[in-house]
């Protein structure tokens, strides 16, 4: 088992035994979502931390999205759940890159990729190297959209 799994699940009982209702529920939550990853296709895996990070992030930008809907239909009870969610969820993802460390990492595949005058048709090539370097780090859409502004388009 990975270690960060370890770690969710000894928070959950320590959550459990404080009886922190919100965190309790938010564990259980990313730990069902961790154990269908874990069953999803032909056969059982054992997912690495990077793939539990990887569901992590994925449940963290759920509840952001989700946040965003409930106050954008002014449900902000609700809205304040899911953020409440996602903290918990930021506790366990690593630290996220701010729009200048993103620009840097950006201008710096460019660089690398000989991309610089290509235009958007250099976009597949930016991206495969900038994802790697920035996965779990930084949302896919800012990245993306940090490329496509120095490509020009």
């Amino acid at each position: 088992m990975s270690a960060l799994k370890d770690q969710l699940h000894s928070d959950l009982t320590t959550s459990m035994k404080a009886r922190d209702a919100l965190r309790t529920s938010t564990l259980r939550m990313v730990l069902t979502a961790i154990t269908n990853a874990e069953v999803s296709g032909k056969e059982v895996k054992e997912l690495t931390d990077d793939d539990v990070l990887t569901v992590l992030g994925a449940e963290a930008k759920k509840r952001r999205e989700a946040a965003q809907a409930f106050a954008d239909g002014n449900r902000p009870e609700l809205a304040e759940k899911e953020t409440a969610e996602a903290a918990i969820l930021a506790e366990y993802l690593p630290a996220q890159l701010s729009a200048d460390e993103i620009a840097a990492v950006v201008s710096a595949a460019v660089e690398s990729a000989g991309a610089a005058g290509e235009g958007m048709k250099a976009m597949g090539k930016v991206m495969g190297i900038v994802s790697p370097q920035v996965k779990g780090k930084a949302d896919g859409g800012a990245v993306a959209a940090e490329v496509k502004r120095q490509l020009g388009a």
